[in-house]
């Protein structure tokens, strides 16, 4: 497994350097110029010029890309002109919000999806699982977007019974007292119970919004290795001597079906890290996403490039992360 785990390692290498090189060449054909987004518009051209070669800006490309890969190699993600901050400053105040977002909604889908696959698959055409069938397709099909507008109509606008979309905490509370930068662990961990509560009531939906796609998949794909699994040869002699049904799905069926539902739940983390980018701009979440957002209008280079090359070694290291515990869960997987 080590020398397995080295090589997928030096293979992340080369896809890494690939996503550098394409970032930086695709952030520099976006329409929008730095330089005059920093100035304004109405800017005389020497004022654009000097903003210009202050950002370096006026020098070839390919002297461009050769500091920012000396930059990278230093740990410097670079300069966020918007907001006047390094971008790993920026990154370290904000990213906490979006991996607890990211991670609650990975729970929330994980939590729904697999039971509901199981039940589908365990009673095939029955009520359950054509509603089960339902669900998936309506979350699949449904953007993002659309289904937070219409959590804040409903929840907020109509019932009032969710907080405004403004934030990880109610303005009159105080945040908890930072040890990890998720707020729910803070809280916990310092027994600050009135911010736990308002954190909470913040998280949950934007969490639930952002989990609806990853539910679908998770959900359609447990229940089809579920019905392939219940129908082989060991699940039929498990039954024929004497378990309990609740023993054969759970224990011996439901281990074999988690496989390729693992495979789909790392990959729906980059689901999650991307959907996140919407999620936080429609609740007002200040994470990376809507940061990037920001990044993205006011034509800023650095911002934009180091969310893909991070969200990359997240994704690479979460992939590499599920091959190994396919290990732990299927006896039959070696690893040359």
């Amino acid at each position: 497994m080590a020398v397995y785990t080295l090589r997928r390692l030096i293979q992340m290498i080369p896809a890494l350097l690939g996503i550098v090189v394409i970032t930086f060449m695709i952030s520099r054909v976006l329409p929008g110029d730095p330089a005059v987004m920093l100035a304004g518009e109405q800017a005389t051209p020497e004022t654009i010029e000097n903003i210009r070669s202050s950002m370096g800006l006026d020098q070839p490309k390919y002297i461009q890309f050769f500091h920012y890969v000396v930059g990278l190699f230093q740990g410097d993600l670079g300069q966020a002109y918007h907001t006047g901050q390094s971008v790993a400053s920026d990154f370290a105040t904000r990213f906490p919000a979006t991996i607890e977002l990211a991670l609650a909604s990975l729970i929330i889908a994980i939590l729904v999806a697999i039971p509901i696959g199981i039940l589908a698959a365990t009673r095939k055409e029955s009520i359950v699982d054509h509603i089960s069938r339902v669900f998936s397709l309506i979350g699949a099909c449904m953007p993002i977007f659309w289904i937070g507008l219409l959590f804040i109509y409903i929840f907020y606008a109509k019932w009032g019974i969710a907080p405004a979309p403004m934030g990880r905490i109610s303005g009159d509370i105080n945040p908890p007292t930072h040890i990890t930068g998720f707020y729910v662990i803070d809280s916990l961990m310092t027994g600050d119970f009135v911010a736990l509560k308002s954190s909470l009531s913040h998280l949950v939906l934007p969490a639930v919004c952002l989990s609806t796609g990853t539910m679908a998949i998770v959900a359609r794909m447990m229940r089809s290795s579920m019905l392939e699994v219940i129908g082989q040869d060991f699940v039929r002699t498990a039954r024929a001597k004497g378990l309990r049904e609740g023993i054969v799905i759970y224990k011996h069926a439901l281990i074999n079906a988690f496989i390729p539902t693992l495979t789909v739940l790392g990959l729906q983390v980059g689901y999650l890290i991307g959907g996140a980018v919407i999620t936080e701009t429609i609740f007002t979440w200040p994470g990376v996403g809507s940061y990037v957002t920001d990044s993205i209008l006011a034509a800023d280079y650095a911002p934009i490039q180091a969310f893909t090359l991070v969200s990359a070694l997240i994704y690479s290291f979460i992939n590499l992360g599920v091959d190994l515990v396919y290990g732990l869960i299927d006896p039959r997987i070696r690893y040359e």
